[in-house]
């Protein structure tokens, strides 16, 4: 069988100076595409590092408060956003469309000002940098201004437990929304819907959630493994899943490419795109060939789609020569999984890969506990982490909801820049999935909460329990980042920045993040 072309190079030149002499780089053209188109075919203390890390404003009980103190937690979080530096490529900020996070904060400053009387707040509405672009809106601009604006009114007014005024503010949001309409239009429409349930369950105590919150985030699992066309849509068209994809699997290259043995241990395989990525890297390496890959996917349901998963890695593998072999680790319950379920070798480089896996188990925070503590006696070489870039997990609703508004706000904007509105497989994700964690994020309370994504700082914290220390990544690895957004025509809205330890880092939309990617080794 004929080699495809390859993807991964490596040379001096190629690669910066601390990348250069550890792995190969990946580097692209047409192949690139080759991807997608084989796709195609102790407790308390826990508790409270996963609740909420930094939150934007001060706590707020479900209780009525006096309104000085709902109009400054919402001044707090809707003040503007420090814009990212390092966008893909520069573009002329005068006379630019409206982002939905420039909207949302729009929104939000009207929302104020409607309830601003004092005048601290007046000052505050007179200094706001905003204030004056009102006038430069378009009608439809204003018209979204103001959807935002009723939307927070609505859910102010379920803070103070006035739920039918909720409810007649909630029916001028269905009636200015829509699932089909503009970025704005649509998020609104799903936290519309949302907020709606949660008033329903405060008055007539119906409760839509069935089952504790595994079961909501095993349903939502299920719905990312049986949608394959949807999500590879959605993979195609938008650079940040890809970005991250690229990179995380640069920053595994960059601790295992100079072995002749190499076993990935993969938490969430789901399609096996990284590791299909992996293989065409690993399998071009000229100065340190490869004798064998070994992956092992470790999972706890969706068994056969995983060995699904595996057939077409199997193939995939063939087209390229590559000695590879596919173990699943199959366990009930998390707290199952020892290392004795899995087949290491001495003579192996062990790497951990985890896209989106970990957030799941916040739920269950013994078993995320057990898995960690078992990837700790496994001593891989470096264990890559990426997932949700936002903190969705604070038992405060007004801090959940707005964060949750500007992160699917941006989700939304991504897919109305990369997709057309008639888009299928568009519509089928944002009804899915997308509208399904924000009706869990803003309807679902306690247990029954199935999202709850947490940012970087939470994860950081989490990690140094079990001795694990953070790994700067490579330019290499930002630069595979950079190189695939700059493969998009919207990949001039993808966003790149380190945080503020300089060591992960934050793929965004507009600025606003949306994933982040980190490595770590364990002491």
């Amino acid at each position: 069988m004929e080699k495809p072309n390859e993807i991964c190079n490596y040379s001096k030149g190629d690669v910066t100076d601390d990348s250069k002499n550890k792995s190969c780089q990946i580097s692209f053209s047409t192949e690139h595409y080759q991807v997608e188109h084989e796709l195609l075919k102790s407790l308390q203390q826990f508790d409270a590092l996963f609740q909420d890390s930094t939150p934007p404003f001060g706590s707020y009980e479900h209780k009525m408060q006096e309104l000085v103190d709902i109009e400054s937690q919402y001044s707090e979080l809707l003040k503007p956003r420090v814009r990212s530096h390092n966008r893909v490529s520069s573009s002329e900020e005068s006379g630019r469309k409206l982002s939905t996070d420039d909207v949302i904060r729009l929104g939000g400053e009207r929302f104020i000002q409607s309830r601003s009387s004092s005048s601290m707040n007046d000052m505050l509405i007179l200094t706001h940098p905003y204030v004056d672009s009102f006038s430069r809106l378009s009608d439809q601009e204003l018209k979204d201004v103001q959807l935002i604006e009723i939307f927070l009114l609505s859910s102010e007014k379920v803070t103070q437990q006035q739920f039918e005024r909720s409810s007649k503010l909630l029916d001028w949001c269905d009636a200015l929304s829509s699932s089909l309409g503009n970025p704005i239009q649509r998020v609104v429409y799903y936290f519309s819907k949302a907020l709606r349930e949660k008033i329903d369950k405060e008055t007539r105590q119906i409760n839509l959630f069935t089952g504790p919150a595994e079961k909501h985030a095993y349903d939502m699992e299920e719905r990312l493994m049986n949608t394959t066309t949807n999500l590879m849509a959605i993979y195609q068209n938008l650079p940040f899943y890809q970005a991250g994809h690229f990179s995380g699997v640069q920053a595994l290259l960059d601790q295992v490419s100079r072995s002749r043995r190499v076993h990935v241990i993969d938490l969430s395989i789901r399609h096996g795109v990284q590791i299909m990525i992996l293989m065409q890297a690993l399998a071009s390496q000229h100065d340190f060939p490869i004798k064998h890959l070994k992956v092992t996917a470790v999972g706890t349901g969706f068994e056969e789609k995983i060995k699904q998963t595996g057939d077409r890695l199997k193939s995939f593998s063939e087209s390229m020569d590559l000695s590879f072999s596919f173990n699943i680790v199959m366990v009930e319950d998390m707290l199952d999984f020892n290392k004795e379920l899995l087949d290491l070798d001495p003579r192996e480089a062990v790497g951990v890969y985890s896209s989106h896996g970990l957030w799941s188990l916040i739920a269950q925070q013994d078993r995320l506990e057990s898995l960690m503590k078992v990837i700790k006696s496994i001593k891989p070489r470096v264990m890559v982490v990426c997932e949700v870039a936002a903190n969705l997990n604070s038992p405060n609703f007004v801090n959940r909801l707005i964060e949750a508004l500007f992160y699917y706000g941006a989700v939304f904007d991504s897919l109305e820049e990369c997709m057309d509105r008639e888009d299928e497989n568009r519509s089928k994700i944002e009804s899915m999935y997308q509208g399904e964690a924000i009706r869990s994020i803003v309807a679902a309370d306690g247990a029954e909460r199935a999202i709850r994504h947490v940012n970087m700082d939470v994860w950081r914290k989490f990690f140094v329990r079990f001795g694990m220390k953070e790994i700067g990544l490579s330019m290499s690895t930002l630069y595979q980042a950079k190189l695939v957004a700059e493969k998009f025509s919207c990949g001039n809205s993808c966003t790149l920045d380190m945080d503020g330890f300089g060591k992960s880092v934050i793929i965004g939309w507009k600025g606003t993040p949306i994933v982040c990617l980190s490595a770590w080794e364990f002491s």
